[in-house]
């Protein structure tokens, strides 16, 4: 794990841009993230980066912003450049297979972090958060916050990334053990802060009486939570985020979020890396599965104070 100096060094990474780096004789590690403007991922393309050129390799980082063409041409340019490992967070669960596969055929190990393809036996790991246990534990803290009965809506991620739709089973899994608690909305949000102001005051217009939000991540949150302000409402609504975001949890301070499900990713990325490592030297990732979970944590007001990194809750 990265000591942590080397997490808070990587926290304040955040206004830096990224660069390739130095010629390496391990060769050349490429990283392809969703979209860097979002914290979650421009962590996760830092701390794959910063582990690849710890272990002695070059690491580039690229963003395919969710369009698979773009990815797939990220990936071309990958095997051009003779890359010994692809570390990417698939665009599109469905749509990414045939970008992977070419990696594949040209001789590149390819891990995948964050989201998952429909298809197994083509990358060598696919390492993501444990979404339903992490929308379980969200759901648990937002019935203690809203209290049993009352109308609520939900705010849902990108359709095309399965973790969208995880979390919203794990809610709904928790949520109709409250038969008075009734989801009376649901919009599609796509991840986007944006779109969350937006989809937000469409379902407050609709719902004036709802008593909470619900939302699949952070940036969705922050803008409903904006949206709330806006119409007087956010003392009345209660809302849930999904991922831990630095953002996120200045909101839980603050009092304007009930709490967020921090994803590891500082840990996944940093171990798609050393799992490359471990197979471009062994052979091996030298984990026994290609799909790997790991267990989300619930910050509240209670211990947002651990919060001592990007991503990072110390235990």
């Amino acid at each position: 794990m990265l000591n942590l100096t080397r997490r808070a060094l990587l926290a304040a990474a955040v206004a830096m841009p990224m660069m390739a780096g130095a010629a390496s004789a391990e060769g050349l590690i490429t990283i392809i993230v969703n979209d860097p403007a979002n914290p979650y991922w421009f962590t996760e393309g830092e701390v794959a980066k910063a582990t690849a050129e710890e272990l002695g390799y070059t690491a580039n980082v690229a963003a395919h912003r969710g369009d698979t063409n773009t990815e797939s041409t990220l990936v071309d340019t990958a095997i051009t450049n003779k890359s010994v490992a692809l570390i990417l967070d698939p665009a599109n669960a469905d749509g990414s297979v045939g970008a992977v596969q070419k990696a594949v055929d040209a001789g590149i190990p390819v891990f995948l972090v964050n989201a998952e393809i429909n298809q197994e036996g083509l990358a060598k790991a696919q390492l993501v958060s444990n979404n339903a246990q992490g929308a379980a534990l969200g759901a648990q803290a937002w019935v203690e916050a809203v209290g049993d009965a009352g109308n609520y809506v939900e705010l849902f991620g990108a359709p095309s990334d399965n973790n969208a739709q995880t979390r919203s089973n794990g809610f709904e899994t928790v949520l109709s053990q409250y038969p008075d608690l009734v989801k009376v909305g649901q919009e599609v949000a796509n991840w986007d802060r944006t779109q969350g102001y937006q989809k937000m005051q469409s379902l407050l217009q609709a719902n004036p009486d709802i008593i909470g939000v619900i939302s699949g991540n952070d940036e969705m949150a922050l803008g409903a939570i904006a949206a709330l302000k806006e119409a007087g409402k956010l003392e009345q609504v209660k809302v849930g985020g999904f991922d831990g975001s630095p953002d996120a949890v200045e909101a839980v301070k603050a009092g304007e979020m009930q709490y967020t499900v921090l994803q590891p990713v500082a840990v996944f990325a940093e171990e798609a890396v050393r799992q490359a490592d471990n197979f471009i030297k062994n052979g091996s990732t030298g984990v026994e599965t290609e799909k790997q979970l790991f267990d989300c944590l619930l910050i509240t007001a209670d211990n947002v104070d651990k919060y001592s990194a990007a991503f990072t809750l110390e235990q």
